[in-house]
């Protein structure tokens, strides 16, 4: 009984086997001290000792259900007007149903009443319930090199010193490898399909390796949001185009078919942002430069080696192996 309070609450009643305790505990002790003892009243010591013959049942607890209805409960005509509405409309919803007990038999109590009502009653427990949603198995690659993630982050102005002119922006474009989930990032000032372009070569310099597919939202800087007439083709894909990337896009509003590199962003927030303040487009970059070799050796929970015998392994552990695995190249 951890409750600092005098009495035990009503709808937490003590058992018949507590009720014999405190009943054997008055055989050799007062009244007051074992009601003090098990946080009720004298007069319900002296009840269960009125009730108790000498068996378990003499002390189980009644229902508190009272005999008679409570006096503002729904009478037997609005039930039965709301039972035959909701029988001539079963998929009958709450607001209409209240509007038409209104409107046809003068029904006068709050909306929030009779939904508790039908909820007592049971009218909700058949509606079907919205599934939960489950994400279908992503299939992430296990060679180096087979497809990376690609997108960009604000730059959060609390970072940005007071030297800096407060209209002016950056941008993170940050790459990502699925395999080895070690990444790539660059700042920018301005959004555009040109900054994309230059981002992807550089990071292919960083990795040392192309790509097979990139995988983006749909972004302006990575796509046309509307169909153009004459066919022309977006900067950033018409560069992968010749650099026989593959450019996929996901599918519109579903940030979690991007989750690794949008995981990333949100470990940036907590690494680097919350702690960042820069005076300069030249120190945020070499700022976010420092923090890339910091966030590529960190270990990861995910990132395992084949045999499974080592685990927590680092992105830059994870892609030493795969470059021993899949090309013989040990760095």
């Amino acid at each position: 009984m951890s409750g600092r309070s005098t009495q035990r609450r009503w709808n937490n009643p003590y058992s018949p086997k507590e009720k014999e305790k405190a009943l054997k505990l008055l055989s050799r002790s007062d009244a007051q001290f074992v009601a003090h003892r098990y946080r009720c009243t004298v007069q319900t010591i002296y009840r269960w000792k009125r009730l108790y013959n000498g068996t378990l049942e003499s002390l189980s607890n009644g229902s508190h259900r009272p005999h008679s209805p409570h006096p503002n409960a729904q009478t037997d005509d609005e039930k039965k007007h709301i039972a035959d509405l909701i029988r001539r409309n079963p998929n009958i919803g709450l607001n209409e149903l209240y509007g038409k007990l209104r409107q046809y038999y003068a029904y006068s109590r709050n909306p929030v009443t009779l939904y508790r009502y039908l909820r007592r009653t049971g009218f909700y427990d058949g509606k079907p319930k919205r599934k939960a949603y489950k994400p279908k198995p992503y299939d992430t690659p296990e060679h180096i090199g087979v497809k990376w993630q690609f997108d960009v982050k604000h730059v959060p102005k609390d970072c940005i010193a007071d030297s800096i002119l407060n209209d002016e922006k950056f941008y993170q474009y940050t790459v990502i490898d699925e395999a080895t989930r070690e990444r790539f990032i660059y700042p920018y000032r301005e959004q555009i399909a040109d900054n994309s372009v230059d981002c992807i070569r550089r990071a292919i310099l960083y990795f040392g390796y192309k790509p097979e597919m990139i995988q983006t939202d749909n972004g302006s800087e990575f796509i046309y949001t509307q169909k153009l007439k004459d066919g022309r083709k977006h900067t950033f894909g018409k560069f992968c185009e010749e650099e026989g990337i593959v450019h996929k896009t996901t599918k519109p509003r579903t940030p979690r078919h991007n989750g690794k590199v949008e995981r990333s962003h949100r470990s940036d927030n907590e690494r680097f942002y919350r702690y960042l303040r820069f005076h300069s487009f030249e120190d945020l970059k070499t700022q976010m430069k420092a923090y890339l070799r910091r966030s590529n050796n960190i270990p990861m929970r995910v990132l395992t080696s084949k045999d499974g015998k080592r685990k927590w392994l680092t992105p830059k552990e994870k892609r030493r192996e795969l470059l021993l695995l899949d090309w013989g190249i040990i760095e």
